[in-house]
């Protein structure tokens, strides 16, 4: 499915044919969406803080509330399977919440994010099962220092997805396979994959994802919910278990924009979280027409969405050209590859334990094949082992540089300079593929690359759905400009109220 190699291999190839850059006139309309849910499920973390200031609820109600519901429907029933581990002092940090931004709120992060408490920081793998982080990541003492109530670890796919071009997203040796809630059989996407699935299905208000080529934007989309990958560098990266610190970051999954606003008020220590209700109205936003795809019901959703905007008057610029999207997948993949060895190597160096490199990991899953490679190998680490050559990492560092420009500077900023932009906006994805473990993901068409590669602020919001399918509504601006994405898609959400939890 979408998973960050071939989002970045296929980037180097065509991200569409010439035809896609034509106006596309209007297709079939998109299938009815599936029935909704119970709404009581699906509280979002403002609707939460303001049921407990209203007396209504206390952090230990709200707690009990989806610790039985994980039972009913993670462990249990449909057994989405998306969170790995819960806090066994999750009680007593709820009894014992203070004031903050999220006093009282539980919420889920990913298990590449390290935490110095009872539970275990393993990226989905056996290999680091047996030594704990020695402290907290940065993000996590903020969460905890604005009253959040850290409720348990969702499952990834294993080491980020970057282990294997034939890897099945949202598979881990630790936790298994995490299933899309729309649709059981049909993948969540990667890879936060246990994330976006939790928040989707119910299992919590919010959830910490980590991206660097589509891990956050992906699974949130295919899910239907919000994702937000913030600009790189916004929110602290320390604790973090790396791919590359040129594109990696962490992002708030949520159910709401405002949600998602909320959580980088927490997470980033610059952040304002204003959202102006007419965001929209003279608002200059420039459709990716060549990265939209030409799934009919997709395109059919999409412009059933640009009236929307029209009419809450924002002025939509059609067929707006991204310049270099051809080269800079196939540039940021051979500069990442060598990045991950140096990163990873110097993470595992300080965490200490039996494994110390890439070398070491590598050696492990061999030992350990029948656990950790029942499914697919491990062929991505293997060529990222082979490049620690000090001349091939000068290289990579120049590659580096150029993809960075070609992204940045001479890609988003050149196309939203050419036509006055406030944000460039398309169909985040069309929908998720069918699972097979036995053969790995299916290319499904989903936009990451160029916001991932320039390290630039990127938004999805769900959109509608395509065959009982979530599909997402993406918002891709300049650097740092993460404030007036939030805003626009905010606003978006506002007069589409496309999301629809899952039956289950």
């Amino acid at each position: 499915m979408m998973n960050r190699r071939r989002l970045l291999q296929s980037a180097a190839v065509a991200l569409c044919p010439a035809a896609c850059h034509e106006k596309t006139a209007t297709p079939p309309a998109a299938a009815t969406p599936p029935p909704p849910a119970d709404p009581a499920a699906f509280a979002s973390l403002t609707e939460l803080t303001a049921r407990m200031q209203s007396g209504k609820a206390t952090p230990t109600t709200i707690l009990q509330h989806y610790l039985d519901r994980i039972q009913r429907i993670d462990r249990t029933g449909p057994k989405v399977n998306a969170i790995l581990e819960l806090n066994p002092d999750a009680k007593t940090i709820a009894t014992a919440a203070k004031s903050g931004l999220l006093q009282g709120l539980p919420v889920l992060i990913k298990d590449n994010i390290e935490t110095a408490d009872a539970m275990q920081t393993t990226a989905g793998s056996l290999a680091l099962r047996d030594h704990k982080p020695k402290q907290d990541a940065a993000l996590v003492t903020r969460l905890r220092e604005a009253g959040a109530v850290i409720l348990g670890k969702t499952n990834l796919s294993e080491w980020a997805n970057i282990r294997s071009p034939r890897s099945t997203s949202g598979w881990s040796a630790r936790g298994g396979l995490t299933r899309n809630p729309h649709k059981l059989t049909h993948t969540a996407s990667g890879s936060s994959s246990g994330s976006a699935a939790a928040v989707a299905a119910g299992l919590a208000p919010a959830a910490i994802g980590t991206e660097t080529n589509g891990s956050i934007i992906s699974p949130a989309s295919a899910c239907g919910i919000v994702g937000f990958k913030p600009t790189v560098g916004r929110i602290s990266g320390a604790g973090i278990i790396p791919i590359t610190h040129h594109q990696d970051t962490a992002g708030p999954m949520t159910l709401t924009v405002r949600d998602a606003a909320l959580l980088m008020q927490v997470l980033s220590g610059d952040f304002k979280g204003d959202l102006p209700a007419d965001a929209l109205k003279g608002a200059r936003l420039g459709i990716l027409r060549g990265q939209s795809g030409r799934h009919p019901q997709v395109l059919g959703l999409f412009e059933a969405m640009l009236q929307k905007l029209r009419d809450a008057g924002a002025v939509i610029i059609d067929s707006v050209a991204l310049p270099n999207a051809r080269q800079i997948g196939g540039l940021a993949w051979k500069s990442l590859l060598v990045e991950l060895r140096t990163d990873l190597n110097a993470y595992l160096e300080q965490r200490g334990g039996d494994v110390r490199s890439l070398s070491d990991l590598i050696n492990f899953n061999q030992k350990h094949r029948d656990t950790e490679m029942p499914h697919f190998g491990q062929e991505t680490f293997e060529q990222a082992e082979a490049l620690g050559a000090p001349e091939v990492i000068a290289a990579a560092q120049e590659v580096r540089k150029e993809a960075t420009r070609l992204a940045g500077p001479e890609g988003i900023d050149a196309a939203l300079k050419e036509h006055k932009l406030d944000a460039l906006i398309c169909p985040t994805n069309d929908p998720a593929g069918v699972i097979d473990l036995a053969k790995g993901d299916v290319d499904v068409r989903v936009l990451t690359t160029p916001a991932a590669v320039a390290g630039y602020p990127h938004l999805t919001v769900p959109m509608g759905f395509v065959d009982g399918l979530p599909v997402g509504f993406s918002f891709i601006g300049t650097a740092r400009d993460d404030e007036r994405i939030l805003a626009l898609g905010h606003a978006f959400e506002q007069i589409t109220r496309a999301r629809i939890s899952p039956a289950l």
